[in-house]
């Protein structure tokens, strides 16, 4: 099977992005999907250990408490998140993990915020074997996978627009800086910020000019228009900023 790597789409950066994938963490509430995925990856894709997350809160428990898979295999839709924030999330928590995204939602414009915001690939739900062999026969080599008819599709779909560059930006942050800015969506100031997250005001002040030298802003008002540019796509929930 070949695959198309879209040029703009860089792959995970660090140790595991090229290299043997022994260990994985599949993340999806449906267990019988997981157990079926489970004896995929075991049988195609040389997976020898696996283990399994309902939620986005179960996986990063795991991960915090010192699991270490080669690989994350993540549905975008969970109990405890929806969008591409659980993709997020896992990215901050394990930077040098490659996570591929398993899932029914195939258009291109989620495959391509799910690229942009780190995933080292992407396969449909319920694919054949030997497009989940070849994902991850490409991951292994530090490549990005999206199968052929996928990647036809990206290439017929309008270039990269403000959503996927608002994604992009936003995936950079660290998850502090990403709590920090979804209090500033929320209206709050620095001080209210310190108190919740319980931190100085200057170590808010601190994140604060970080997140603005990463997101290319000059101002809280650009940093909120930018987080709502990427919750338009999908990247944030609906209520992103206003929990």
């Amino acid at each position: 099977m070949q695959q198309t790597d879209p040029a703009p789409i860089a792959p995970p950066a660090g140790p595991l992005a090229c290299g043997e994938l022994r260990r994985a963490l599949i993340v999806d509430d449906h267990p019988l999907f997981c157990d079926a995925l489970g004896m995929t990856l075991r049988a195609v894709a040389g997976i020898e250990e696996l283990e399994q997350a309902e939620c986005l809160a179960d996986a990063l428990a795991l991960i915090e408490g010192g699991a270490a898979p080669d690989v994350i295999v993540l549905d975008l839709n969970l109990p405890d998140v929806n969008g591409l924030e659980g993709l997020m999330s896992l990215r901050k928590a394990a930077p040098e993990r490659p996570v591929i995204v398993v899932s029914s939602l195939d258009e291109p414009r989620v495959i391509r915020a799910a690229l942009a915001a780190g995933a080292a690939g992407f396969v449909p739900k319920h694919s054949r074997r030997e497009l989940f062999r070849a994902a991850f026969a490409a991951i292994a080599r530090g490549e990005v996978f999206v199968p052929e008819s996928a990647g036809a599709a990206l290439e017929a779909a309008a270039p990269e627009g403000a959503q996927e560059e608002a994604i992009r930006r936003l995936s950079q942050l660290t998850r502090q800086q990403a709590n920090i800015l979804e209090q500033i969506c929320a209206g709050k100031m620095n001080k209210q910020i310190a108190f919740d997250l319980s931190i100085a005001e200057t170590t808010v002040k601190a994140h604060v000019t970080a997140i603005m030298r990463k997101l290319g802003v000059y101002s809280r008002t650009q940093a909120v228009l930018l987080a709502r540019e990427a919750q338009s796509t999908g990247a944030l929930p609906g209520d992103w900023g206003a929990r």
